[in-house]
Parts: C-alpha cells; sequence; structure tokens
C-alpha cells in the first residue's frame, strides 16, 4: 500500500514537471506602458467634456410637442401626411378599408365587439414628438427649432427642465426663414429659477475646434456628444427654402440626431455658439454631418421675436446671381474675382436711389468682401436701418463705391412675378436662327407679349424654339423668354429687336446675354457656341 501512495506522488510531481517544462501555464500579459504627458493630457481633455457637460445641462430642457395635424383625403402625392419619425395616421379611404378586412373575421355585432365599433367617422389623430432647447434669459424665453413647434396649439407644449420639473409653454415667435423659434414658460412655475445658457460668439470659429451637441436624441433627454467643426459658413445647403431662407450653417461631426433639433452646440468652454439644426443622412440618424444655426444669427432672430413678435429685416431692392468666371469676362473682370451680379433693380427701392445698375458686380459691403449670394443676402437683412452703409461694387470694368441707406423688406418690393403665361410656342413670323448656341429668336409684337404675359412696352427678342441639348437648352432657356440685353465692350446694352440684336453678336462665338422669362427674375448668361455646328 505504501509503495503504491509513493507511487502516485511521483507521478503526480512528473507531471507538474512535465506541465512546467511545456510552458502550458496561463501568462499574464503586464499593463499598457502609456507615456505619461500623454495621459495627462488626455485626462484634462476629459475632465474638460465633463466640466462643460455639468456646466451647460442645467440650462438644456426637452421640449415634448403634441400636434393635430389636418386631416386629408391626399398628403403629398397622393399619399397620407408623416408625423416626424411617427407612424403615419390613416386616410378615412384607408381606415375604411381596414375596417373592411376587419369585419370578415370579426362579423358586427360579434361576441365581445361594442355595437359603435364599426361607426367610423374622420377624426383628427394627435402626433406626439421630441426636441430640444435652451433657456434664453430669466424671463423664462426658450430658444429651439421653428421645426420643432411650428404648427403647436395652445397647451401643446411641454417643457421639461433638467431637475425634473415640467411647465406648458407658449410659442412668442417663428421665423421659417432662419429656423428659429422662441418659446417662454412661467419660472414661477418652476422648481429653481431658469438658468440662462452663456452666450459665445460664432463669428471667430476655426475648423477642427472641438464641441459639443447637448440635447435630447430619439427622446433620450441630457445627452452629449463630442466633435468639432468640420466647417463654417455653410450656404445653399437645401435645408431652407432658397428664396425665402437664410441659410449659414456652422458644421460639425459631434453626433445629433431627431430630437436634437433646438439643442445648442457649445464651444470647450460651455459656450452656446449655435443651434443644432438638421442632419445630412440618408436613414436618418447621424452620419458625421450635422448643421447649427450660428448664435450670432439665432440671438438676432431671437431678440426680435421677444421685442417685436416678428423679425426686422432690411432690403436693398436687387436680384442677384453668382458671378461666373464666363460672366466676369464679358464684363471685363478677372475672372478669379469673387462677387456678385446685380440682375435687376426694384424701382424707388435703397439700390435704385444709390444708383446701381443691373450688370454692376458688387465686391464689397461694409468694408468686407462679398463672396457668395446667400451671405450676402444673410449680411444685408441684419444690417441696422439706421445708418448708412458703404457698398462696394465695379461697373464697365472701373471700381466704384455707394453709401447705402437700407430700407425695412416690407417697403421693397422685387417686381412681381404673379403673371400667368402662355408656354405655347410662339406664332411663326421671320425670325433668325442661331444654331451655333439652339436657338431660333423672332421680334416681340403687342400679340405676343400679351400671350406670353409680358407688360406693355416691354422690348426684347423672343426665343421661338430652343434646340434640345444644345448651349441653350443647357442654360434653361426655354421658348417664351425675352432676351433684352446683350453685353457689348464690358457693360450691357438694350436690345429691341432682331437688327440689333444680330449687329451686335455678328458671328462670335460667345454670347452674354440678359434673359427675361415671363414667370419669373431675370438673368444674365452666357452661351459658348457649339464648334459642330453652323449658323444658317
Amino acid at each position: 500500500m505504501r509503495r503504491n501512495t509513493v507511487a502516485w506522488a511521483a507521478l503526480v510531481v512528473s507531471t507538474v514537471a512535465l506541465i512546467g517544462s511545456q510552458n502550458w501555464s496561463r501568462t499574464v500579459p503586464a499593463g499598457p506602458q502609456m507615456p505619461q504627458e500623454g495621459l495627462a493630457e488626455a485626462k484634462k481633455l476629459s475632465s474638460a467634456f465633463e466640466a462643460v457637460a455639468d456646466f451647460v445641462s442645467p440650462s438644456v430642457v426637452q421640449i415634448s410637442v403634441q400636434r393635430v395635424p389636418e386631416m386629408r383625403r391626399q398628403g403629398n402625392n397622393g399619399q397620407p401626411p408623416r408625423g416626424d419619425g411617427m407612424p403615419r395616421e390613416m386616410t378615412p379611404e384607408q381606415m375604411e378599408e381596414f375596417m373592411e378586412r376587419f369585419r370578415r373575421f370579426f362579423p358586427e355585432g360579434g361576441p365581445g365587439i361594442p355595437e359603435d365599433f364599426f361607426r367610423f367617422e374622420p377624426q383628427q389623430m394627435p402626433i406626439e414628438g421630441t426636441g430640444s432647447g435652451f433657456i434664453y434669459d430669466t424671463d423664462g424665453h426658450i430658444l429651439t427649432n421653428n421645426h420643432v413647434v411650428e404648427g403647436a396649439g395652445e397647451g401643446d407644449i411641454l417643457v421639461s427642465f433638467s431637475d425634473g420639473s415640467t411647465a406648458q409653454a407658449k410659442i412668442v415667435g417663428l421665423d421659417p426663414a432662419t429656423d428659429v423659434a422662441v418659446i417662454k414658460v412661467n419660472p414661477a412655475e418652476l422648481r429653481n429659477e431658469p438658468r440662462p445658457a452663456q452666450i459665445g460668439t460664432s463669428e471667430d470659429l476655426h475648423v477642427g475646434q472641438w464641441v459639443l451637441a447637448i440635447g435630447s436624441p430619439f427622446g433620450l433627454s441630457q445627452t452629449v456628444t463630442a466633435g468639432i467643426i468640420s466647417a463654417t459658413n455653410r450656404q445653399a445647403v437645401g435645408i431652407l427654402d432658397p428664396r425665402e431662407g437664410y441659410e449659414d450653417f456652422i458644421q460639425t461631426d459631434a453626433a445629433i440626431n431627431p430630437g436634437n433639433s433646438g439643442g445648442p452646440l457649445v464651444d470647450i468652454e460651455g459656450r452656446v455658439i449655435g443651434i443644432n439644426s438638421a442632419i445630412a443622412t440618408r436613414s436618418r440618424a447621424n452620419a458625421g454631418v450635422g448643421f447649427a444655426i450660428p448664435i450670432k444669427l439665432a440671438s438676432y432672430v431671437a431678440d426680435n421675436l421677444i421685442e417685436n413678435g416678428k423679425v426686422q429685416r432690411a432690403r436693398l431692392g436687387v436680384v442677384i446671381s453668382p458671378l461666373t468666371p464666363e460672366l466676369a469676362e464679358s464684363f471685363g473682370i478677372d475672372p478669379n474675382l469673387d462677387g456678385i451680379l446685380v440682375n435687376e433693380i426694384a424701382p424707388g427701392s435703397p439700390a435704385d436711389k444709390a444708383g446701381l445698375r443691373p450688370g454692376d458686380v458688387i465686391v464689397g459691403f461694409k468694408g468686407r468682401d462679398v463672396r457668395s449670394v446667400p451671405g450676402f443676402r444673410l449680411e444685408v437683412s441684419t444690417s441696422p436701418l439706421t445708418e448708412g452703409h458703404e457698398l462696394t461694387y465695379i461697373r464697365e470694368g472701373q471700381e466704384r463705391s455707394a453709401t447705402i441707406n437700407l430700407a425695412p423688406s416690407e417697403e421693397v418690393e422685387i417686381a412681381a412675378l404673379s403673371r400667368a403665361p402662355s408656354r405655347e410656342g410662339p406664332r411663326e413670323t421671320p425670325g433668325v436662327e442661331l444654331n451655333r448656341f439652339g436657338l431660333e429668336l423672332q421680334d416681340l409684337s403687342p400679340d405676343l407679349a400679351e400671350q406670353f404675359g409680358y407688360e406693355a412696352g416691354t422690348q426684347g427678342v423672343l426665343v421661338r424654339n430652343v434646340a434640345p441639348e444644345s448651349p441653350a437648352f443647357a442654360q434653361g432657356i426655354e421658348p417664351g423668354d425675352l432676351i433684352t440685353k446683350v453685353i457689348k465692350d464690358r457693360k450691357p446694352q438694350n436690345v429691341t429687336n432682331l437688327d440689333e440684336f444680330e449687329a451686335m453678336v455678328g458671328d462670335s462665338d460667345s454670347l452674354a446675354v440678359y434673359v427675361q422669362p415671363p414667370d419669373a427674375a431675370g438673368r444674365f448668361i452666357v452661351l459658348k457656341a457649339e464648334e459642330s455646328d453652323n449658323d444658317n
């Protein structure tokens, strides 16, 4: 027995030794050797984010809105309207179809079915959604997006605060042109005095700068995300109406999702630099491209809404378009020069009184360069009405300046575009064909002017036909459009008939003209001849 015990002990010892010799024991990796200097910097950044979140969160609110949309028999493209991220509501026809299918399985009056269950009557179905906002002042004003609260009725807006208190809010003012809105709660209904967010500046932002977005994505309150500023002065993004809207967004990769709308975008010191407004995505979720309204613009709008209930905007009284390199060359201007082209002047407007003319190129306003149409529109609209502003422009290759006294937008009327023209081709009369541009032209008679909705006495050369896939077609010219000016000798010259037009154009392979549609604002364009075609 003793001999067996010794044998077993030897076997165990040898087995353990074998396992050790084969290196079968588990190795525990050493901890990561992180540079202490880098680790300290990372901790500092983390602490900064924590401090910003603690500082800003009490000023951020969640906004719940219950809308009652109009029940329509047909919505967009025959479909019923949709709520923001909510299931669509049924039209009366769809509801009736649903009830008919239901009857097949549960005959009317069946067990457990109320007698009036099948008495369907169309009714408005509330849609509930959430957004974000932030406290603007101690009076209870809250800034958010217009699209968050637009359409909400009395008692439809509930605001939730970080301390757990809630209060009904009323709309103070809406501005769809910038997507800014102001709502108000009664501070007496809150547990604590409202703590306004600290307003920063959006005029000296830099690409790569750290920012944080705070709000209620997907209804999750007090959510903080971090990122950088990806770009500034994003204009013509297509979020707002290009004719009435004012776009000048901050772009960020800080995660913004449905429900973040109206919440603040803050810098690393916790100061609000923008209002989160929109995202570019194919899935309604964050794709790293978010847009925020600069706080300078948002504050201007908010102050106007609080004081007047509407936004006071200034207007110059011009119809403008970008200056393309081709148009710049036609006017004798450096094609690399930034500027915008004046197409029309409203009679009696500040631009008219200052002596501006169609064909002038605006290159400066208030001592700053003019680089884009949206940027210039925004700068003019928010400029004071009580003082003159310096405007620099180029005419016939020479730089000039004027002092502009802007007027309230409601007092400056751009030419009404309410004509209802016929788009039927003009009656066949003698004309001229410019095959290299894809144009057929004829004189504008009084009868044709009436047919297309032009005012009596209007002069120009009428477009009779446009060849498909031609230079004129590519520029959007249509039959019924009127050519009223040709750019020659670096300036626009009026054209009253075909003879004048042909004399100005000659056999040139480039044609710069002013085209006036019967139902829209006119514009200058440049046509380049097709090399393979020759005029008849």
